[in-house]
């Protein structure tokens, strides 16, 4: 017999029907008054992350938040990183409270702010100078005409609701953040660039919500580990010979880029020959070999340089 049993789905049941890691956030909005307000966020989730030509993420709040009101106002955001400390987390925590004004809020907060690094920062909030990673954003409101949405209504709003962006429902709310430029202390965007080992990996604290009425319950970063990935299958090298023939007439691919394609997922080999075809005519280009495989499979090559 199985030892897992059934229970009931409520409201907010990922913290209330159930254990859900989640990452801790303050996103910085601005105010009526030009100020900049942080709220405390846990689902603010990657949304669009390939295929188009630009990166989201998707916020789920409620409506009447402080932080929905003034995206539904004004579009610019951003999303803060804040690294494990418990000093910060109760921070966190007083400003997730909901019911205080954001003039109350700020009045005594904890974190320094500076300036948006963009060429638009009158019109964006400050960001908190002790995260460790920001994305400066900006709500889409053009999707699902949710630009047709309104601050102003705190005790709920009546349908008609949008599918997937802005108002979805009475008490809540979805706004899908295109990702502008991401910030990055140099530890952790140098092992980016390098290549990340555990040791200077960020410490991230990781929360499961008001599970009791009385708690914020979270977890602290004590140690990463990591597994290697399995071997590929390879697949054999006439099977990639015949598709990149058969991709562009223009770009050719040497016996040694071929081999190293062969390594490639068979479900990916289509789109991963696009990419390098689309990266050779870009670099004026017309003959990929092993050399310029490796640039392309570096995804930071334009950063190292």
């Amino acid at each position: 017999m199985s030892k897992l049993k059934a229970l009931r789905i409520v409201d907010n049941f990922y913290q209330t029907s159930s254990f859900f890691p989640m990452p801790t956030i303050l996103i910085s909005t601005l105010d009526d008054e030009g100020n900049t307000s942080l709220g405390a966020y846990s689902l603010c989730f990657p949304y669009y992350v390939a295929g188009k030509n630009y990166y989201a993420m998707i916020l789920e709040c409620r409506n009447s938040s402080n932080t929905a009101q003034n995206l539904l106002k004004r579009p610019k955001c951003a999303l803060n990183f804040l690294p494990d400390n418990k000093k910060y987390f109760k921070e966190t925590v007083r400003l997730g409270y909901p019911g205080d004004t954001s003039k109350e809020k700020m009045s005594k907060v904890l974190f320094s702010l500076e300036e948006s690094q963009l060429s638009d920062q009158a019109d964006r909030p400050k960001i908190i100078s002790e995260a460790f990673q920001v994305f400066e954003c900006t709500w889409m409101s053009d999707l699902d005409n949710a630009l047709n949405d309104k601050a102003g209504s705190l005790e709920g709003y009546e349908p008609p609701y949008r599918n997937f962006n802005g108002i979805t429902s009475k008490f809540g709310a979805h706004f899908i953040l295109r990702v502008d430029q991401i910030l990055m202390i140099d530890q952790y965007r140098n092992s980016i660039i390098n290549g990340v080992k555990s040791n200077n990996f960020p410490k991230l604290p990781v929360d499961y919500g008001y599970r009791d009425n009385t708690h914020f319950w979270y977890s602290s970063s004590k140690k990463y580990y990591s597994e290697d990935v399995p071997a590929p299958k390879n697949i054999s090298i006439d099977t990639v010979r015949y598709a990149v023939d058969r991709t562009d007439p223009t770009v050719k691919f040497t016996d040694e880029a071929c081999m190293r394609l062969a390594k490639v997922p068979r479900v990916f080999l289509k789109v991963a020959i696009d990419g390098c075809v689309k990266w050779a005519k870009e670099n004026n280009v017309t003959v990929i070999g092993e050399a310029e495989m490796a640039i392309i499979n570096d995804k930071r090559s334009k950063e190292k340089r």
